[in-house]
């Protein structure tokens, strides 16, 4: 009997991806597959369409997708609401993440937690898994009672990203340019945090401008991300290859694969 040949759903399948913000289009038709247990990374200079990716991907109402089509899963996810996304598994990790004063990271993690899961935690079940992640991620351990950004460095913010992703435990991660702002050391820390979150069926979409952050994290694609669209795709060594000769090829349109 002929064996029947079985393959894998996508984690995330993009397809001729168009988006505008305030009627000028921004992304101009992206195509990108992710396979369960992938990290992608799409580098590309500033103003070129990255972070409205990531808005797009986890459904900000600022953005209006004019034409193409999200799946998640399998299914399709263009017109689903942000926290219908994050309930299905999905996480942004902030460029710049806002504070949110008189709300202890703690009881936003509870919170948000418990909205994904439909579990109702209490503080002492939420402080557990906290604690853990916080262990694992060499964090001290008063910082779950400061107010969520309030005050923080650049460092610790991104931090506290990688530790929402810990407790949330998300089947995909975005991280919109995770790496701005952080010194070696907090760049460090936050990619071995992002290291020790890698799992077979887990995926990522790291964006960022420098190769720097994936001097600590190998991803398994790299795409080359211009005016609203993926120019090119390759392995680690095309990160290598535009930290050398920088974005200039793309931007006359002589780039080479």
């Amino acid at each position: 009997m002929a064996m029947v040949e079985t393959t894998e759903t996508p984690l995330l399948v993009i397809e001729n991806l168009h988006a505008s913000v305030d009627d000028t289009e921004i992304l101009k038709g992206v195509d990108l597959t992710i396979q369960p247990g992938e990290t992608h990374a799409i580098m590309g200079p500033n103003g070129s369409g990255k972070s409205t990716l990531a808005y797009v991907l986890m459904g900000h109402p600022g953005y209006e997708v004019t034409s193409g089509s999200i799946r998640y899963k399998g299914e399709d996810i263009t017109e689903d609401a942000p926290e219908d996304r994050a309930q299905a598994g999905m996480f942004l990790g902030f460029q710049y993440p806002e504070e949110i004063p008189g709300v202890s990271v703690v009881n936003f993690l509870r919170t948000a937690l418990s909205n994904k899961t439909d579990t109702d935690y209490t503080i002492l079940e939420l402080r557990l898994k906290v604690s853990e992640a916080m262990q694992e991620l060499g964090m001290d351990p008063s910082f779950a009672d400061r107010y969520l950004n309030e005050g923080f460095s650049g460092g610790e913010r991104k931090r506290n990203e990688i530790l929402q992703m810990a407790v949330l435990q998300p089947d995909f991660a975005v991280l919109d340019e995770t790496d701005s702002g952080l010194d070696i050391d907090a760049l460090k820390i936050v990619a071995e945090g992002v290291e020790r979150l890698r799992t077979d069926d887990r995926g990522f979409l790291i964006i960022t401008h420098y190769q720097r952050m994936l001097d600590y994290i190998t991803p398994d694609v790299v795409h080359v991300f211009h005016d609203g669209q993926i120019v090119e795709s390759g392995g680690p060594d095309l990160a290598d290859r535009i930290e050398q000769s920088g974005y200039e090829n793309y931007r006359t349109g002589l780039a080479t694969g």
